[in-house]
């Protein structure tokens, strides 16, 4: 989203360029050719726009030097495969060069730059040389690493983009046979190859001279061309006319449904960016600012785009109502080819696009809702970040300042025990842990965490470390987030140097049976119980997180296990947190490492904070799409707070029913 988010700018100022002269183009006009030129000069560089904010907004740390990596790599690789160097490193005519080299400056090349020197930045910018390179460690190394990367995949792309070119380019001689039916396949792969740019491939062979068609120079030839015998009234213009009611009302529709979808904290935001795509799509025809915002969070409703994009192309190529574009399919184009000779029914375009608008509407609105796509909007807020008006992981914004100043306390002195900011490379948490991306593991003082109150220190790898710290752990995340932003913080030295605030582990009754049992939970969800030792994450498996069993679902529903308080569900849905009548702290942990699918396959059916009922559902789940994308569907169900209780008695096994049968009692301490 980076690069994307300059592209509403490129609306504006091309919308008022051609506000002021719709007719000369700014030709006639110095104002307009001057905000025509600023908006097109975002526009005709989104190539260059990928390659330095997807390395940027990949990068670990989002730092400036991986967006100069991008930009390194970008140059090396659209310099080595430009026309005349193909000609003189591959000792060929410049004239025998393939026509695929130039369009080698696409999005295509710039996002997969972007990635490879985000990757290459996340790697190798901690690498430190030997003294007498040492100026060139860190940061440094990287873009010179990525210029000698680029040399190979230019190398690579020698070879590799012609045929894909050109592989586009038969494509499309091959479905120009296919009359009213081919402009809508075309229109579809037009739309689906946009994010990439590989779309200038295909709309060289249908609106230009590539294969002959050349719809668009026929089209404003008008009566010469008709004279000429080179155009035909209703066909030529097929594969232009039905992008009119897409560009004009069908993504304004989108743009509204986007908007109603969005949080109401931040529908004001969302507002300004979708008013200002959508009316650069109706007037101009540039929809890449609602385009983008879109393709890449929720890529189901681009495909949903492109298909009903074809479908639009098709019913106009079939019911001969024409018309053309200089530019793209919005008003002004409509407007300037209207009394072209082959501008045939042209008017009908409009109730197409009116049918279209309401089309767009319920699909997206429907899509958005039901499968809680992450569009504008609705994506989850960062602990600690509260640029966008509206914060879920942290505590509201009325908590004391004594309580607020005791959590940074707290995250500063984890971050000690971490290592030091100097040893910290990221902050994620998921609802009971710390994810934390670090420079060398071994520098984690696990006994510092543990007198913090971490319930354990589980070491993945020499880079990665989860602090085990209970249901605060986001809002812990963000005040080491907020500490780290303040100033470096030093490394501990001792476990002295902590405050003790050290958690009792949980007690077993010698005789559990002679004790009372104060909390009994039914099984959440319906499915196959796994003991807690066998669930594929340490710090489940280990007990860390609490003790408790696990279960397999095969059930869709998850209903509270209990009578209590939401106290916590998590922004992706996959996890909550019930605090039981009886103070029992019940987590429910939908599948393992699932805060990756960013709430796919979950939908929440209850608000954090309400008071359920036993049996009463709280979560809804997509297992098809969870199965297919989970690394794990085993789910734990544990109690966090079991120092305040006896024992764990009487655990199912076998197969268990959701709301009916008895999952695990608690006695009394």
């Amino acid at each position: 989203m980076v690069p994307v988010a300059t592209l509403p700018a490129a609306a504006i100022l091309m919308g008022i360029g051609y506000w002021i002269d719709p007719v000369g183009w700014g030709g006639s006009s110095a104002w307009a050719a001057f905000f025509i030129k600023a908006g097109s000069a975002i526009i005709e560089n989104m190539s260059v726009l990928f390659a330095v904010g997807v390395a940027y907004g990949m990068s670990k740390d989002k730092d400036g030097a991986a967006a100069l990596s991008g930009l390194v790599g970008f140059l090396v690789v659209t310099t080595l495969c430009a026309p005349a160097a193909v000609s003189m490193i591959q000792h060929i005519p410049l004239a025998n060069v393939p026509a695929a080299f130039g369009k080698i400056n696409n999005q295509f090349v710039g996002i997969l730059v972007g990635i490879i020197s985000a990757e290459l930045y996340n790697r190798f910018s901690h690498v430190e040389l030997p003294k007498a390179l040492s100026f060139f460690s860190g940061r440094r190394l990287v873009p010179i690493l990525v210029s000698f990367v680029m040399i190979l995949v230019a190398f690579i792309l020698m070879y590799v983009w012609p045929v894909v070119f050109n592989g586009l380019v038969s494509f499309g001689e091959r479905i120009q046979g296919l009359g009213s039916v081919g402009a809508g396949i075309y229109a579809f792969f037009n739309r689906l190859l946009i994010p990439v740019g590989l779309h200038h491939a295909l709309n060289s062979v249908f609106w230009f001279d590539v294969a002959g068609i050349n719809d668009i120079p026929k089209f404003f030839g008008g009566q010469q061309s008709i004279d000429a015998g080179t155009a035909i009234i209703g066909i030529t213009g097929r594969y232009q006319a039905g992008f009119f009611p897409i560009m004009m009302f069908g993504l304004p529709g989108a743009a509204l449904a986007i908007y109603q979808c969005a949080r109401p904290e931040n529908k004001s935001k969302v507002a300004g960016i979708m008013l200002a795509g959508a009316f650069a799509a109706f007037f101009t025809g540039i929809t890449e600012p609602l385009e983008f915002s879109f393709m890449f969070v929720a890529p189901v409703l681009y495909f949903l785009h492109a298909l009903l994009t074809g479908l639009s192309v098709f019913i106009a190529a079939q019911m001969h109502w024409m018309a053309g574009f200089g530019f793209s399919a919005g008003l002004v184009d409509m407007v300037l080819s209207s009394r072209n000779p082959l501008a045939v029914h042209w008017y009908m375009l409009i109730p197409q696009g009116l049918v279209f608008f309401v089309i767009y509407y319920l699909v997206f609105r429907f899509t958005i809702k039901r499968f809680n796509l992450l569009t504008p909007g609705r994506e989850l807020a960062v602990a600690g970040d509260e640029s966008d008006g509206y914060n879920v992981d942290m505590e509201p914004a009325t908590t004391a300042t004594g309580k607020a100043a005791e959590t940074q306390a707290l995250a500063r002195r984890y971050i000690s025990a971490i290592g030091g900011s100097d040893n910290l490379t990221g902050i994620d948490a998921c609802i009971t842990r710390l994810r934390l991306n670090v420079k060398d593991s071994t520098l984690v003082n696990e006994s510092l965490a543990k007198n913090l109150g971490a319930q354990g220190v589980i070491r993945l790898n020499k880079e990665s470390v989860q602090v085990i710290v209970g249901t605060r752990a986001e809002i812990i995340a963000g005040a080491m987030r907020e500490v780290l932003a303040e100033g470096p913080v030093a490394a501990a030295k001792s476990v002295s140097q902590a405050v003790p605030t050290p958690l009792k582990a949980a007690s077993v009754a010698s005789e559990p049976s002679l004790r009372p049992v104060v909390v009994s939970l039914v099984s959440p969800i319906s499915g196959e119980i796994v003991p807690l030792e066998h669930v594929p994450d340490d710090a489940f498996a280990s007990k860390a997180v609490g003790e408790g069993v696990a279960i397999r679902p095969t059930g869709k529903l998850v209903l509270s296990p209990a009578n209590g308080t939401l106290v916590k569900v998590f922004g992706t849905h996959h996890a909550f947190c019930l605090e039981t009548d009886s103070g029992a702290e019940v987590i429910v942990h939908i599948g393992i490492d699932t805060v990756e699918l960013q709430g796919r396959g979950f939908t929440s059916l209850v608000e954090e904070g309400s008071k359920v009922t036993q049996g009463q559902p709280i979560l809804e789940l997509d297992l098809d799409y969870l199965n297919a994308n989970a690394r794990s569907l085993i789910s734990p169900v544990v109690i966090s707070n079991m120092d305040e209780f006896g024992a764990i008695v009487a655990i199912a096994s076998g197969v268990v029913v959701a709301g009916e049968t008895p999952l695990m009692d608690l006695t009394a301490k």
